[in-house]
């Protein structure tokens, strides 16, 4: 694989995992407020938003193995170990941080039904370290951290999540009672035939 295909490849893959990492954050906290209509079962929000999740980790991998491989940048393996590195020590040690949060949330996740709910959720308030050090990280170390194409996908994965954010806030929390209710009214009625 040239060099040129790696750099390429890299810088691809890491603007396309802060695309799909905002993403999820948005989705994290929307879903907590119950964002769900009708017709959009409250399982099928929780699935998209943990294979996104899946989809970043898979791209934020392919993003760290063109760099470290790559033989113009010589990063080596130190990029993984957070601030090991000769190049640009702080911004890629937050690009290591940032890996090995998301690595800690999806590991949990998957293994949520084994460690419980309890350990589960404390480690998923990881995300809301994992999202800013990520969007530091491609904002100090980025090659493209000037260009409007990137400087666009940042601003609107910032305003996404500061507006999801600032919704979250906001809004009324959700009421875990009205829940119970309403899925007791629901089995009620399938029960009855209705």
């Amino acid at each position: 694989m040239s060099s040129q295909l790696l750099w390429y490849t890299t810088r691809g893959a890491g603007a396309v995992s802060l695309v799909l990492l905002s993403v999820v954050v948005v989705l994290g906290l929307l879903a907590r407020l119950r964002f769900e209509s009708q017709g959009w079962p409250r399982f099928l929000s929780a699935a998209v938003h943990g294979d996104l999740a899946l989809m970043t980790l898979a791209f934020l991998l392919l993003h760290i193995v063109t760099a470290v491989v790559d033989p113009f940048t010589h990063l080596g393996l130190a990029a993984l170990v957070p601030f090991g590195s000769y190049y640009k020590t702080l911004w890629l040690g937050l690009g290591a941080v940032a890996f090995e949060l998301l690595l800690a949330i999806v590991a949990t996740s998957l293994l949520r039904r084994h460690i419980g709910a309890r350990v589960w959720r404390t480690i998923h308030w990881l995300a809301y370290a994992c999202w800013p050090v990520a969007v530091l990280h491609g904002i100090g170390t980025g090659t493209d951290r000037s260009s409007r194409w990137m400087i666009a996908i940042d601003a609107v994965c910032i305003i996404a999540v500061g507006v999801a954010l600032v919704w979250r806030a906001l809004a009324a929390p959700p009421d875990p009672l009205a829940d119970e209710r309403r899925l007791a009214a629901e089995r009620a009625s399938f029960g009855t035939g209705r």
